[in-house]
């Protein structure tokens, strides 16, 4: 989502600006470490505090925008702004959020005290900005959403920069022509010489080579060639002019050797970074399922002792239908007690099979419930498995191409050696 924020003062009118009528919906979500109960009081609370110091713009304003198209849960949004939160250096500090909804879209504010109530001065958040578009990035690339243009990062294109996911979303998309025409394209557009360009398509995952014939070609990650003036629809002559001669690049074997040999150690990150994923995502897991089978027990033991009061008041009800003295001799002769001893005991009997049954209801709900989470823990370790396999099966390639360009040089070097005697 995209993620704006600055610096502000103004108390009064940031609140009723947050809590105007004119969107159809307007929540006070959260007042956190605040005395106030409302959005007035509470930045109003801010402003003295920060009386005491000499800051003037004591709140940090964010607000929340998720695409256009997209439902974002209220859970969703408060792990974004923890995320801001803890970027920032904000964490603890008095907070609110409000949620607005207008023409169909829902969006988020969210405000910080910026004074440290325990120095008395107030947080430095230098970089904001970049850090805001950092956090930003990492949402939509969680999210599977598309990064809008003032968002893209030029360095995340190259692959020995990927994190986890965009390495997984590279292997999703593959290898789209337009994707790669366009990259190129652009790699072309904004440099003026032979070093920007390497460096252009460098950002954009590429490598620069000679190709046969004195042609001049690029390799992406996977050691796909293409014919850089094909690609970019011009002539030959047009690169030569501004690469110099094709001669004085390396080879296709170089670069494959060179890109072999980057690639590595950057598989050998992710692998790491997946691993930390994992055991994360197991440890979040495996408390979900302790709380679970905790609320559970508290939920059965809850239902048998709501089972056993009542028991006792049925049992009092149906003890009370025997009348005592002259008149209970009376229903015994005419065989009224044993009338009532039959209808208590098919009570009784019935009472059992209802709180039974509503012990049985609850614990299938419960079995569905832990069903759930396994099928949600079977589906996690499955991605886990997925995701190492390509792992390891890109960094067996690499491996394969670098240890075949070994033997290539050496057995290259072994003819030299024997023409030469």
């Amino acid at each position: 989502m995209i993620l704006n924020g600055n610096q502000r003062g103004g108390a009064k009118d940031l609140a009723v600006h947050l809590m105007k009528e004119e969107n159809d919906h307007v929540e006070l979500y959260e007042l956190r470490g605040f005395v106030a109960d409302d959005l007035l009081g509470a930045f109003g609370e801010a402003q003295a505090i920060s009386k005491g110091t000499r800051c003037k713009q004591f709140l940090f304003s964010l607000s929340l925008n998720p695409p256009e198209k997209e439902l974002v849960a209220v859970s969703e949004f408060e792990a974004a702004i923890d995320k801001v939160e803890k970027k920032l250096g904000l964490e603890g500090q008095p907070r609110a959020i409000v949620f607005h909804e207008k023409n169909g879209r829902r969006h988020a504010h969210a405000v910080w005290s910026r004074i440290d109530t325990i120095n008395m001065k107030a947080i430095q958040l230098s970089h904001s900005h970049r850090k805001l578009r950092d956090v930003s990035r990492e949402i939509y690339r969680e999210h599977g959403w598309e990064l809008p243009s003032g968002l893209v990062d030029r360095d995340a294109r190259d692959p020995k920069n990927f994190s986890l996911a965009e390495w997984q979303q590279a292997r999703r998309i593959g290898k789209d022509p337009r994707a790669i025409k366009s990259a190129l394209q652009d790699a072309w557009a904004i440099s003026d010489s032979k070093l920007a360009l390497l460096q252009a398509l460098g950002e954009r995952g590429f490598t620069l080579a000679k190709g046969d014939r004195r042609g001049f070609v690029v390799l992406d990650r996977d050691c796909e060639i293409y014919s850089l003036p094909k690609w970019l629809g011009i002539k030959t002559k047009a690169v030569r002019e501004k690469v110099g001669p094709s001669a004085a690049l390396k080879s296709v074997e170089a670069a494959k050797a060179e890109i072999a040999l980057a690639m590595t150690p950057a598989m050998q990150r992710l692998e790491a970074e997946r691993r930390a994923k994992a055991k994360v995502e197991r440890e979040a897991l495996n408390k979900q399922r302790k709380e679970l089978v905790r609320t559970q027990i508290a939920e059965r033991k809850a239902l048998q002792e709501r089972h056993r009061k009542r028991t006792i008041v049925e049992s009092q009800r149906r003890q009370d239908r025997y009348r005592s003295g002259i008149a209970g001799m009376w229903d015994m002769l005419r065989g009224e007690t044993r009338r009532l001893k039959k209808q208590n005991e098919l009570e009784a009997w019935q009472c059992q099979v209802r709180d039974r049954s509503e012990l049985d209801a609850l614990i299938f709900e419960h079995l569905e419930q832990r069903h759930e989470l396994n099928r949600e823990q079977k589906q996690q370790h499955q991605h886990q498995a997925d995701v190492k396999r390509a792992l390891t099966d890109d960094q067996r390639r690499y491996e394969q191409m670098r240890m075949h360009l070994q033997r290539s040089r050496k057995a290259r070097s072994s003819r030299n050696l024997d023409r030469e005697r």
